[in-house]
């Protein structure tokens, strides 16, 4: 989590259950009984942990409110069981606020410490601490009696948030950790609880925003992690780029984007080899009731390369609905409005009502006339039905006048022959319908009313 948070408040703003509960299907978030986000993975045995945050803010509320962590446990990678919360604010005298991204890792000792940064009740704002407990679902208690990192340790993010621990082969441990100030790592202790050496700067990290997850493959170490740069999200949005050293305090080199942004402001990842298959595990907005500060945990498997490159994740979390072609396809736009994002079209979610802007909306706002959204495929698509579920914000964006589907013929765009009337109606999705086409683009002309803009809030496309 972290401050992005800066950024992520600023777009929100323009714009419980303690105990354990039963199973969850993944594939949807690992959990609807609570909200969670920030998750890391660890694998002891057959059982797969996720440790996460927990999102408390109400619903509409503009600011994060975690108190606690918790741990879900999976012996599939498809079922999670939650066993609660196994560590807190509570559990550190030296802190006040802020239970945001940690990760666990397990000491030479067989021990496992949790590193977590707190808002600390000294100088300065975030700190990291560590926990210990005898098995990865503890019971955990503060190993140090202090922050670990803190802004009086030398060359220190002046965020320092989201740790992510790493185990080389020889048993060294490595920390990074940060924030849009910049990347900080060093090297651990035998006993886990002290930095060895100097903090340092590294270098390579292309767009580096937060949220960093190590871990190494064949000899070849990775650095996931969140960057909000224009090639890759929508402003006040995050995807994962990654990179790659030989050794573990790099240099590294940028080798793209491994997860597109995701419905949530926020973006964090954690990739884990359970049972010979890699795994993404990240959040969204896509729960019932979500937003950016009512996260959800989800999993997707992911694959390698020949060469060892990351293909980008397919995202599946959230609700999918059957057959949808959306879920699979890159949107793009003619215009989108700087505060508005363009992945609410097809992130799977349905509204409650066309104003329901919770998992964000696309909107052109103040430009009038006609724009359009689109969606491309890599292979052709057989596509005969079009369904869109307009937004209208009661102020400078309204339900549109008119619209129109259109497809690429492989030379230019046209107008889908035989399409019944494109629907403007409020509250519901608009039903197109055609003899089925086969294109690798579908467009959405939408012309305004006089006077206002337009936004759309889902899209979806089907055989």
């Amino acid at each position: 989590m972290r401050r992005r948070r800066a950024a992520a408040l600023a777009a929100a703003l323009l714009l419980l259950l303690l105990g354990t509960a039963p199973p969850a299907l993944a594939g949807a978030p690992i959990t609807t009984a609570i909200y969670t986000a920030d998750p890391a993975a660890l694998v002891v045995g057959d059982t797969l942990y996720l440790y996460t945050g927990h999102d408390e803010a109400p619903t509409g509320g503009t600011n994060f409110v975690m108190r606690d962590w918790h741990v879900f446990t999976s012996s599939d990678a498809a079922t999670f069981t939650d066993q609660g919360a196994k560590l807190a604010i509570s559990n550190f005298s030296w802190a006040g606020a802020d239970a945001w991204a940690g990760e666990v890792e397990r000491g030479a000792d067989g021990k496992y410490y949790w590193y977590v940064p707190v808002n600390g009740n000294g100088a300065g704002w975030m700190d990291i601490g560590v926990a210990v407990g005898d098995t990865p679902l503890g019971p955990f208690r503060d190993a140090k009696g202090g922050p670990l990192v803190s802004d009086s340790t030398p060359n220190s993010s002046p965020l320092n948030i989201d740790p992510t621990v790493f185990t080389d082969d020889d048993g060294q441990v490595y920390m990074y950790w940060g924030s849009y100030y910049g990347l900080r790592a060093a090297r651990l202790t035998s006993n886990m609880t002290s930095l060895n050496g100097s903090v340092i700067t590294p270098s390579g990290v292309t767009n580096f925003w937060e949220a960093p997850w190590m871990f190494k493959r064949n000899g070849v170490y990775y650095l996931a992690y969140a960057a909000n740069d224009s090639a890759c999200s929508a402003p006040g949005y995050a995807c994962i780029r990654y990179a790659t050293a030989s050794n573990p305090l790099g240099p590294w080199t940028h080798r793209g984007v491994v997860l597109d942004q995701v419905s949530s402001t926020t973006n964090h990842p954690a990739i884990i080899e359970f049972k010979g298959q890699w795994y993404m595990v990240y959040h969204n907005a896509s729960s019932p009731g979500g937003g950016n500060f009512r996260r959800s945990v989800t999993i997707d498997k992911l694959y390698f390369n020949a060469d060892g490159t990351m293909q980008k994740v397919v995202q599946t979390g959230g609700p999918v609905t059957p057959g949808n072609l959306a879920a699979s396809a890159t949107a793009s736009t003619s215009y989108v409005s700087p505060w508005e994002t363009l992945a609410a079209v097809n992130d799977g979610y349905t509204p409650a009502n066309s104003a329901d802007r919770s998992h964000g909306a696309y909107g052109n706002w103040n430009h009038q006339g006609t724009e359009w959204i689109e969606y491309r495929w890599p292979t052709a698509q057989t596509v005969s039905r079009s369904e869109v579920y307009w937004f209208d914000d009661d102020q400078g964006i309204d339900l549109p006048a008119s619209c129109r589907v259109q497809y690429w013929t492989g030379s230019a765009y046209a107008d889908v022959p035989g399409q019944s009337g494109c629907g403007v109606a409020a509250n519901t999705f608009n039903a197109t319908t055609f003899p089925a086409i086969s294109t690798t683009r579908l467009r959405l002309n939408i012309t305004s009313r006089t006077g206002y803009s337009t936004g759309v809030l889902e899209w979806r496309a089907f055989s």
